[in-house]
This record gives C-alpha cells, sequence and structure tokens, in this order.
C-alpha cells in the first residue's frame, strides 16, 4: 500500500459520514499522527442545534480558533517528520460559516478568517466521504452524542448539499470522493483495505469510488 508520498491526509464530510473514524483507522495503518477536531469542547454548541441564529457566530468563531491552534506547533512539526491524519479541513469552515451566519456576522466573520488563513498547510490529499442526507440521519441518531441530540433533519439536508457544492469548487488540494452508503470501514477489515487501495491507485487531482450493492 502506496501511501507514503502523503504527509499530510484530511479526511472529510458531513456529520454523521464516518471521517473520524476513517481518520482514526488511517492513523493506526499509517503510524502516523492523528489531528481530530474536538467537538464536545466548543461551549456553545449544544445551544447553537437549539437556536441556530442566535449562536451561530459564537459557535463559528470557537471553532475557528479551535481548528487554527490544532494546526499550528506540534501539529505542524508532525508534518514534516511523519504522515498525520486529520478529520477536518480548515478551509471548510467557509462552508458552516456560509450556512449559518447572518450577512453581518459573516462579514465580520471573513476578517477574523482572512488573519488566520495563511498559518493553515495545505492537504496533500483530502478524502471526501459521501452519503445521503437519509443515511447521514440515521447514523447521526444511532450513536446518541449528547451535543447532536438536537440536530434537526433539515440542517443535515442543508449542510449536506453545502458540502457537494463545496467540494465541487474545492482545487487547493486533490480530493478523492467515496461514497461510504456500501462500505463499512468501520467494522470490515476488508472494506477498510478496498477503501486504502482505492487511495493508494489515485492518480488524477479529482477521482471518485463508488462500490455497488
Amino acid at each position: 500500500m502506496t501511501l507514503e508520498k502523503y504527509h499530510y491526509i484530511v479526511v472529510e464530510g458531513p456529520i454523521g459520514a464516518g471521517k473520524t473514524t476513517l481518520a482514526q483507522r488511517m492513523a493506526d495503518r499509517l503510524n502516523g499522527a492523528l489531528l481530530l477536531e474536538k467537538p464536545d469542547k466548543n461551549p456553545f454548541l449544544q445551544e447553537f442545534y437549539n437556536d441556530i441564529p442566535r449562536y451561530a457566530l459564537q459557535t463559528q468563531l470557537f471553532f475557528l480558533f479551535q481548528r487554527a491552534n490544532q494546526l499550528q506547533g506540534d501539529a505542524q512539526t508532525d508534518m514534516f517528520t511523519k504522515v498525520t491524519v486529520s478529520d477536518f479541513l480548515f478551509d471548510k469552515d467557509q462552508l458552516f460559516a456560509k450556512l449559518t451566519l447572518s450577512d453581518a456576522e459573516y462579514d465580520l466573520y471573513q476578517q477574523v478568517y482572512r488573519y488566520l488563513q495563511p498559518k493553515a498547510t495545505a492537504p496533500d490529499l483530502v478524502i471526501y466521504l459521501q452519503a445521503s442526507p437519509a443515511t447521514l440521519i440515521e447514523r447521526v441518531r444511532r450513536r446518541g452524542n449528547t451535543f447532536e441530540k438536537n440536530i434537526s433533519e433539515e440542517y443535515l439536508w442543508r449542510l449536506n448539499e453545502s458540502y457537494t457544492r463545496f467540494f465541487h469548487q474545492y482545487e487547493d488540494a486533490p480530493v478523492m470522493i467515496i461514497n461510504s452508503e456500501n462500505l463499512n470501514f468501520v467494522d470490515s477489515q476488508e472494506d477498510f483495505d478496498l477503501l486504502l487501495q482505492q487511495v493508494s491507485q489515485m492518480r488524477g487531482p479529482r477521482e471518485y469510488f463508488n462500490r455497488g450493492i
């Protein structure tokens, strides 16, 4: 499995796509560093899902600073010494901002974002996990995280559409698009190995893998 050419791999996708689990398994397989988002550390997140307009700005700015800080210091050093696998792409912060902030809030957010953006290293590869909104909703409900219990189905639909638009235009790194509907890389070693094989065989700047039933 020739994945040694990648020093910084990002696994992305909407809530429920499986990005954290895949990032953890890939870091273990590659004996690499793991860089994970920490949504449970955001003190505004649970209230955000209860009242998005009221808590969107606080929630978004907290995540922006958290993600920027995580990509500094030791994380930057690791990217030059061994593979680092992350479950978040710094650039996707804009995706959530556009989805949840008012025009005035977005203008303020953009000022902060432009100040922080140059400090983020671009990944060598992005793995974008796709799934249908119905599948995402079922997965989120099944895992039962406290801070996710009030996520509305409408929000997940809108988020899924925003991810599709974002990665349709994204060109800052090679993107491997994986349809995760029929891939159980959580419990199936065979499916996990198949996913890694598809990634290792990637040749172009954008490829798509969809395993049929």
